[in-house]
């Protein structure tokens, strides 16, 4: 499960960089994969970061839509960068991806959360993903 664990990390990472470059994500990921092919000192990016890259990106908006409803209180735009990527990255994964238990989900991203944000942060993050867990049978009969 490590090589899933450091996926998920690049995931965010790619995810955090096309956040603060106003790119889309997809070029931020063929930046990654340019790089990684020409530098020996980048890590490949593996299949499983380029799922959740290019899963996210697919449902971007919808994605978007349900962190700025379930988020009481926080706007995307006034939440900490690193929290709404955290966000993304977890929210697909939960609502999208069916091979990893939705616990294992919520607690990689609180993980994220712990290492990259806030001290209040990681308990934001399961509380919005655990919110999207239990409507989750719903959330995809709407998007």
């Amino acid at each position: 499960m490590a090589a899933r664990n450091k996926a998920r990390k690049r995931a965010f990472q790619i995810l955090f960089e096309a956040d603060q470059r106003g790119t889309a994500v997809p070029t931020v990921l063929a930046d990654w994969i340019r790089h990684s092919r020409s530098d020996d000192r980048q890590p490949p990016v593996n299949e499983y970061t380029m799922q959740l890259t290019e899963g996210y990106a697919d449902h971007a908006d919808r994605i978007d839509e349900l962190i700025a409803t379930y988020a009481v209180g926080w706007s995307l735009d006034r939440m900490p960068v690193v929290d709404r990527n955290i966000l993304r990255l977890g929210a697909y994964e939960l609502i999208w991806e069916d091979e990893t238990p939705d616990a294992v989900v919520i607690d990689e991203a609180v993980q994220l959360a712990k290492e990259f944000s806030t001290d209040d942060s990681p308990a934001f993050v399961n509380g919005l993903l655990g919110r999207l867990k239990e409507l989750k049978p719903s959330l995809r009969r709407e998007g």
